[in-house]
């Protein structure tokens, strides 16, 4: 069973910054792409970065230059640090399995931007 754990995620100031953790198990996660992506109140869901199996990692326009995806394939986790936190990025994180992230997602983490 694919089960996606996360943690981290909470309320910062705009500029401050963030670091949302999702723990893996139940699939090979060596050989898997993994995503998150995100929900903000009132509007669909927004692909927000990937990581391939290679561990090379992918972005959206809205978030590239201030947000980093990477994985420790040891603790089969992968991590989003968010960095220059805008209001605009406030919204309900998940990660998922997949680059896409269409695939099984985790319980989802709240990060609310606001000063």
């Amino acid at each position: 069973e694919v089960r996606l754990v996360q943690s981290g995620g909470g309320v910062v100031q705009p500029g401050g910054s963030l670091r949302l953790s999702c723990a893996a198990s139940g699939f090979n996660f060596r050989s898997s792409a993994m995503s998150w992506v995100r929900q903000a109140p009132g509007k669909g869901l927004e692909w927000v970065s990937a990581i391939n199996r290679d561990g090379a990692a992918s972005y959206a326009d809205s978030v590239k230059g201030r947000f980093t995806m990477s994985r420790d394939i040891a603790k089969n986790t992968v991590y989003l640090e968010l960095n220059n936190l805008r209001i605009a990025d406030t919204a309900m994180y998940y990660c998922a399995q997949g680059f896409t992230g269409s695939g099984a997602r985790g319980q989802g983490t709240q990060v609310t931007v606001s000063s």
